[in-house]
């Protein structure tokens, strides 16, 4: 009789778990140059960059997504580095996913990854065959210097982020950092 009363007494007075919340935010800036500024100030946290959902996008198509638990110090980290931020959204509600900047697609033994509108192409051993996408004054002339070229000989100071300078050079960097990865045997 008494295990009926005790699985009575759990149905009807289930124990109330305490529940830490955590989750990810997004933190919005006025241009890119802040959003890639951020970036690099708060390395030392678990940060990345992405593009925001389209209904809360303030003018800038990159985001930084950051644990909600670090806030705080990712705050004064900001505030340290004279760094404004438009906005930090808490990303509780589901349907406001950021959108991952860089995709992988295989294509008759070529790897394409992109990022953003930017895409490099590879073959199997990492030699870059194709740049493409964008529309931004230094895309022509990164092409020219990382098309031909193995991805895996090109020195730090010849990676996009360092040979360009606006948001397609950003993003062509984070495709070409994954296919650097992919090429060493990383997964797809």
């Amino acid at each position: 009789m008494s295990s009926i009363f005790g699985k009575l007494n759990t149905i009807l007075n289930p124990k109330k778990e305490k529940v830490e919340k955590k989750g990810n935010g997004l933190i919005l800036f006025k241009n890119v140059k802040d959003a890639i500024s951020a970036e690099r100030i708060l390395k030392d946290y678990s940060v990345k960059v992405v593009a925001p959902p389209q209904e809360i996008r303030e003018g800038c198509d990159l985001a930084v997504e950051y644990d909600l638990v670090e806030e705080m110090g990712i705050k004064r980290e900001l505030e340290k580095n004279n760094l404004e931020a438009v906005k930090f959204i808490s990303l509780d509600d589901t349907s406001m996913e950021p959108l991952s900047l860089v995709k992988v697609k295989e294509i008759d033994g070529f790897t394409l990854v992109r990022s953003g509108n930017m895409k490099i192409t590879i073959d199997k051993v990492g030699n870059i065959v194709n740049i493409s996408g964008g529309g931004c004054p230094d895309v022509p002339y990164l092409n020219l210097k990382l098309k031909g070229k193995n991805i895996l000989e090109i020195p730090e100071e010849d990676c996009p982020k360092n040979l360009g300078y606006t948001l397609c050079a950003y993003t062509l960097n984070k495709a070409f950092e994954e296919a650097k990865n992919i090429t060493l045997g990383g997964t797809k």
